[in-house]
């Protein structure tokens, strides 16, 4: 797996969080409320919730909002309209994209979703049309301005339980490592290296097996446009896709 593009892809998303905060708070919110809908409010007793939390601290949402979400999903009976829907579909030049999308519209999302594709190049596919592209796996991301000890990352992330872990060369004045854990194992991996290391990111879902280079501009330019107008959708949770490209381009 291509661990600098899956970095590309991780500051895409992470980029959003300052310009579009309110936003990624309010989708994080959904995901509180739907995540305690299906298992309570308590995070020890509801690994869905205590994952959600988890990732909603990394893109630094406050801990007041937070609990305020909790909450508010508590005494909700509206979230039992929300359902979870997986989108599958092709970019520019073929790269696969999968859409995860909560919605009380399923109606509405399709056809935002479909129009998106079809603006940009793109086209919005059946059910695992894509799925097979990809494999469900756990992601941390460390980023660190100095160096880190990497044989002592090394060796606490495999006797946490990690599968592998990489050296991303991201940038001259950070250094970036990336951690892969199977699903099942990805919560106590990440439980047990957060008691050393900080994340800037945190994520369990489809990882692409392979990547896919697009070369003209106008390819290029279309399918920034679409990740960019899908994950602005209010009911857009998560966009993945297996584009590789470098940063200068």
């Amino acid at each position: 797996m291509s661990g600098h593009s899956k970095w590309n892809n991780i500051k895409r998303r992470k980029g959003a969080v300052d310009e579009k905060r309110a936003k990624i708070f309010s989708k994080l919110g959904r995901e509180i409320q739907i995540a305690v809908r299906e298992g309570g409010p308590d995070p020890d007793k509801n690994s869905l919730l205590r994952d959600v939390v988890a990732k909603a601290k990394s893109y630094n949402m406050p801990s007041d909002n937070i609990q305020r979400s909790i909450s508010r999903a508590s005494g909700d009976s509206s979230s039992s309209m929300i359902e979870e829907i997986l989108y599958e579909g092709y970019g520019p030049g073929g790269v696969a994209v999968m859409v995860r999308a909560l919605t009380d519209n399923r109606n509405r999302t399709a056809g935002e979703v479909r129009h998106i594709f079809d603006k940009y190049g793109g086209n919005l596919g059946t059910d695992g049309c894509v799925a097979f592209q990809f494999e469900r796996k756990g992601t941390l991301i460390i980023e660190s301005e100095d160096a880190i000890d990497e044989e002592q990352l090394f060796i606490d992330a495999l006797e946490a339980g990690a599968e592998d872990v990489d050296m991303v060369d991201a940038d001259d004045d950070e250094y970036i490592y990336q951690i892969t854990t199977s699903p099942n194992d990805y919560a106590a991996v990440r439980d047990k290296l957060a008691q050393k290391y900080e994340f800037a990111d945190q994520d369990l879902g489809p990882v692409p097996i392979s990547w896919v280079m697009l070369e003209d501009e106008e390819s290029i330019s279309n399918m920034a446009k679409l990740i960019d107008l899908l994950e602005d959708n209010d009911n857009v949770q998560d966009v993945y896709h297996n584009w590789d490209q470098e940063d200068d381009e």
